[in-house]
């Protein structure tokens, strides 16, 4: 039977309310399978009666919650929602590290026992718990194996999201499974190891998938193109000249296009 343990470290207690200080992150840990997991939450630090956003960031292969949180700045930008860095296990890499040296996420369904959907499945049921989330409002992010994992939840978990975020990442098994969704899609022409060739393909499949007409400019952001869709399901994309290096600049446009969509159902 899976069973979580919660771990709270550095919180304060205010007018009856968990909130975590708004300098450092919370650090949770859970056991999934008898494994411990690791996240750091970062909680608005002001009190409110207003149901928060909520969003999950996913460091690529080889990454970890700290380097995560300084690349993805959701926290910073976004300081009135709560904000979760989840840390990944040592895991066998499709592109490198195939020994499994160096921590990831599943990339399918399946794959290590679900690890990742059941650690993920606990951290919302206690961001749930813990905060007064806006279940309108909660979404995904993550770079290269991070957003693979992002395309595994959008098609496994797809009711929870209002929108969904991918950088240099292309969905694999799970891509067949994904429903109609606003998706912003982040991909540097250059990259050396998620080729962009694929990455145009993965585009042009979530296009379809959305059922989206011509590109238009995004607010005159640089390099940004919105596609709008037929089922109310924009696919943006933010096609840059760099490598697979997360992009310092698509952290305030996640942001925004998150802002602009909330789930209806």
């Amino acid at each position: 039977m899976r069973t979580w343990l919660l771990k709270l470290v550095g919180v304060l207690l205010f007018s009856g309310a968990l909130i975590a200080n708004a300098a450092e992150p919370l650090r949770m840990e859970w056991v999934i399978d008898d494994v411990k997991r690791d996240a750091d939450v970062f909680a608005p630090s002001k009190s409110t009666s207003e149901p928060l956003p909520l969003v999950f960031g996913f460091h690529g292969h080889g990454g970890n919650i700290r380097n995560a949180a300084r690349s993805f700045r959701m926290h910073e930008l976004w300081p009135e929602a709560v904000v979760v860095y989840m840390q990944g296990l040592n895991t066998p890499g499709k592109l490198t590290d195939p020994e499994g040296k160096k921590p990831g996420w599943q990339s399918g369904f399946g794959d290590q026992g679900d690890r990742d959907l059941k650690f993920f499945d606990a951290v919302l049921t206690s961001m749930k718990e813990k905060y007064k989330i806006d279940e309108h409002r909660v979404y995904s992010t993550g770079h290269s194996n991070g957003g693979g994992f992002t395309y595994l939840l959008w098609a496994a978990r797809g009711e929870v999201f209002a929108a969904v975020a991918l950088s240099a990442a292309v969905a694999a098994r799970s891509a067949k499974e994904l429903t109609p969704k606003p998706v912003m899609y982040i991909a540097g022409e250059n990259d050396e190891l998620v080729k962009f060739a694929w990455q145009q393909l993965a585009m042009n499949r979530l296009r379809m998938l959305n059922e989206c007409g011509e590109g238009a400019p995004w607010h005159g952001e640089r390099h940004c193109t919105v596609y709008s869709s037929k089922t109310g399901n924009p696919v943006l994309t933010i096609i840059h000249p760099g490598t697979h290096k997360y992009p310092s600049e698509a952290p305030p446009l996640i942001v925004k296009f998150f802002k602009e969509h909330r789930r209806t159902n």
